[in-house]
């Protein structure tokens, strides 16, 4: 029962993140009465917006490397770009720097500004391992929408397709990563 609670609220807490964030000044001055009423407010944003991105730890070093702001899990696949040599925006502050060098993509916690090279402890991965990687946080983020939908389906019924589908769309989700579901076709 331990587990189903902490994944309950889980759920709840990501969504109400997602409420939080995506909440606009509007016209309509009613205060929200229930969760449902926050949810269909969230649904009528143009495009959801999820604070945060991937954040890469590495415990043999113990060095985490964190999304700054300005950087969204919506832009989650960007990271692709890598696999060509591109950069993907990791916000700032902290300043995540990142550096292509075949064969590896080495990634510091901070330090990545205009001001000299990023120095200290980082994040080694293989360029071969950043599509493994990618299909394990689509699996996360597929699960978390399953999770979710289950979640809504007992608390708000009406909205739970809705709930799943929109951040699938809106946070890329829904769409398969090239090679399909095996990473080695990538």
């Amino acid at each position: 029962m331990l587990i189903v609670d902490a994944v309950v609220e889980t759920v709840a807490t990501a969504l109400a993140t997602l409420v939080d964030h995506n909440s606009r000044p509007s016209t309509d001055e009613r205060s929200v009465a229930d969760t449902g009423e926050q949810l269909r407010r969230l649904l009528q944003q143009e495009k959801l917006i999820a604070p945060g991105g991937l954040r890469l730890r590495e415990t043999d070093i113990d060095v985490t490397v964190s999304p700054g702001c300005c950087c969204g899990l919506e832009d989650w696949r960007d990271w692709l770009g890598l696999l060509e040599g591109d950069v993907p925006l990791l916000g700032h502050d902290p300043s995540p720097a990142i550096e292509v060098a075949e064969p590896v993509v080495r990634l510091w916690p901070d330090g990545g500004n205009e001001e000299g090279a990023a120095s200290g402890l980082c994040l080694v991965i293989p360029v071969g391992d950043v599509a493994r990687i990618l299909h394990t946080v689509h699996d996360e983020l597929q699960g978390f929408l399953s999770l979710a939908g289950q979640w809504a389906a007992c608390r708000v019924p009406s909205l739970a397709t809705d709930l799943v589908t929109r951040p699938g769309e809106d946070l890329a989700i829904g769409t398969l990563l090239p090679g399909g579901s095996d990473p080695r076709l990538l």
